[in-house]
């Protein structure tokens, strides 16, 4: 997840990114600190529209080590 690092780019804060989103700065706060557990296409939509940004600006696939799917 590389949305700190978008929102330092555009000096824009986290409070201010859910404002203008329209999604609650909880859901931003889990996606800043890359802890969001599920994704909901809406959410990452308003978000690239604010930041202008496309969902591989945001997302990088990390490939799970375990060697378990789920």
């Amino acid at each position: 997840m590389h949305l700190s690092k978008l929102l330092g780019e555009k000096r824009m804060t986290q409070t201010r990114l859910a404002q203008l989103a329209g999604v609650r700065p909880s859901t931003v706060n889990v996606f800043y600190h890359e802890t969001i557990k599920r994704l909901d296409v809406d959410m990452l939509d308003a978000i690239c529209r604010v930041l202008q940004c496309q969902p591989g600006d945001l997302l990088e696939y990390v490939e799970d080590d375990s060697g378990t799917l789920g």
